[in-house]
């Protein structure tokens, strides 16, 4: 019998910033705005027993890249019974994930919610984190900027397990 570990998943994007001058009156002032093309994906996971996170940076959110990100799952989780939360985009639903979960047998459960409610995966909190550490009142000059830091709050995230709990409602 496979052990179990049950986790909350999700993808979210940041953009990139840039710089658009606005004229108040004669004054001239320059307002960090955010950019149109380069942005940063990432996909996420929590286990709600331990806190341990996983989370994925990608060049875009599709079937392709989630279904990386699901082999990344089960890598770190082989010998278990993977349940996964998770709203019902269509690439959650694509053909090409469809197959490989077929493939999988019974190695992942997925718990799809109801849509529009995004209120009950508390992986959210997570992102709201994410944009209050990370994106909040923060110019990042360039994608790299960006991906940068994102990947210092990864670090930070992978080191307070207990913290990740808390944010997501999960710990006494």
């Amino acid at each position: 019998m496979k052990s179990l570990v049950f986790l909350f998943t999700e993808y979210d994007s940041r953009k990139e910033n840039r710089v658009r001058t606005i004229v108040f009156g004669e004054v001239k002032w320059k307002v960090p705005t955010y950019g149109h093309h380069a942005h940063v994906s990432v996909f996420g996971a929590v286990n709600v027993l331990n806190g341990d996170t996983v989370l994925h940076r990608a060049v875009a959110a599709n079937a392709t890249t989630f279904l990386d990100f699901l082999k990344i799952l089960k890598s770190r989780y082989p010998d278990q019974l993977i349940v996964l939360v998770l709203d019902n985009a269509r690439i959650h639903h694509a053909k090409m994930v469809r197959d490989f979960l077929r493939q999988e047998g019974e190695s992942f459960h997925l718990i799809f919610l109801p849509p529009y409610s995004p209120q009950l995966n508390p992986i959210e909190r997570l992102w709201k984190w994410l944009k209050d550490a990370v994106i909040a009142n923060v110019f990042h000059k360039d994608q790299m900027d960006i991906d940068q830091a994102i990947a210092r709050f990864m670090e930070y995230i992978d080191q307070q397990p207990e913290e990740v709990l808390r944010c997501l409602g999960c710990a006494a």
